[in-house]
This record gives C-alpha cells, structure tokens and sequence, in this order.
C-alpha cells in the first residue's frame, strides 16, 4: 500500500510541480513546446502505468462498506464521462495544450458542456469509481487521479487566462463553465445535439457497451455486480 501511495504521490505531485511552478516554462523556453509536451507526456504515461501496477499487486484493505447499490453509480455516470472524453479529444478544445485561443464566436458543442471535457471526463469516471469502491488502494488510485483532474482544470484556467490576456479569457469564461452543464443552467451557452455530432454521441455508446463487456475479463468482476 506504501508503494501505491509513493507511486500516486509521484504521479499527481509531478503534475502540479512542473505545470503550476516555473518550472514549465523554464522547460519550454529551453526545450520547445512540442519536445516538452512529447517528454512530458511520456514521463507522466510512465508514472500512471507503475501507480496502475502498483494498485493490481496493493493488498485489500477495507476503509468502508459502500452500499451494493452504489456499484451502479459508475454504470450511470460512465456514458456521460464518455460523451466528455470524445467530444474533447476529437473536437477543437481552446483549452488543450498548443491550442490557440478561440476564435469569435460563442463556444459550442462539447464546449456548451464544459470548457474542460477531457479533465472531467476522467474526474467522473474516477469519483464514481471512488463511490463504488471502499478499499484503501482504490482511495488512493481513483482519489489521485480525480484530485488530479479537477484540480487540474483551475490550473489550466490560471495558464490561459495570462496567455490569452484579461479581455480575451473573460469572453471566453462568460460563455463557458468549468462545472458541466453550468453555461447550460444559466443560459450562458447553448447546448444543440447537432453541434455537439450524432457520430460523437454513437462513439460514447459504442465505447460504453464495449467497456462494460470488457469490465469482467479485464477487471475480474462484471460491472454491474452488487
């Protein structure tokens, strides 16, 4: 359990001392955009790879019991998380590293949801995961990695609000929220399902059916079980 606990310290550690330091951009001034990204990326995919295995070898160790119910929980936010995490990754993302600011326009599809889809993709996943799960490596792993990713998004904010510039960030920010469906509720964006794509939508389903299936051969129980 130690060993996991290093490993998630290290992971999620990393993250915020590099991006939230000045160490970033002491690294991009002297390395270049893309060879930072591509070393970082590496560095940080080897990390989450060692947590991930240490989390496979950690003893059980319960913390609490969580209803049986509660097993459904990620059953039901996992299609939401998977909407997210495909509109963000194959849609343009102002807020993505090496983006470029958004053009004039309000934001739409994906970014009606969330100015963050990927990062909140993979905090729901992992909050609901946490919900489900009331064993100590679990706290640490999905803890880490939820801390990670919504801690992440007010990062990213800070980042491009002084790329961009106060005036620029501001429009951005009134037509977008951090929180899902937070523009929505207010009536600051517009959520049409033909902005956001039919085949997107298809793709989250797809990958839902595909990972629940998957869930008992990869993870040794089947995902609906109480």
């Amino acid at each position: 359990m130690m060993t996991l606990g290093a490993a998630a310290l290290f992971f999620v550690g990393g993250h915020f001392l590099i991006t939230s330091t000045g160490a970033r951009p002491w690294l991009v001034a002297r390395l270049g955009i893309r060879l930072y990204t591509g070393l970082y990326s590496a560095v940080a995919l080897a990390l989450f790879v060692g947590m991930i295995s240490h989390y496979g070898a950690a003893p059980f160790a319960a913390l609490w019991s969580p209803p049986s119910w509660f097993a459904l929980v990620p059953i039901a936010v996992l299609p939401f998380a998977l909407l997210l995490l495909v509109g963000g990754v194959s849609a343009p993302n102002p807020t993505a590293v090496m983006a470029p600011a958004l053009a004039a326009g309000s934001p739409r599809g994906i970014l009606a949801i969330t100015r963050h889809p990927v990062m909140w993709a993979i905090g729901l996943w992992a909050l609901s995961h946490l919900a489900a799960n009331g064993d100590g490596a679990s706290m640490i792993l999905f803890g880490s990695l939820a801390i990670l990713a919504l801690a992440g998004t007010l990062a990213i904010d800070r980042r491009k609000r002084a790329a961009w510039g106060e005036e620029r960030w501001a429009a951005f920010a009134a037509a977008t929220s951090n929180l899902p469906l937070a523009a929505i509720v207010q009536r600051r964006a517009r959520l049409a399902i033909a902005d956001l794509g039919w085949w997107r939508i298809a793709l989250a389903v797809l990958l839902y059916v595909l990972l629940i299936g998957a869930h008992p051969h990869v993870i040794g129980v089947p995902a609906w079980a109480w």
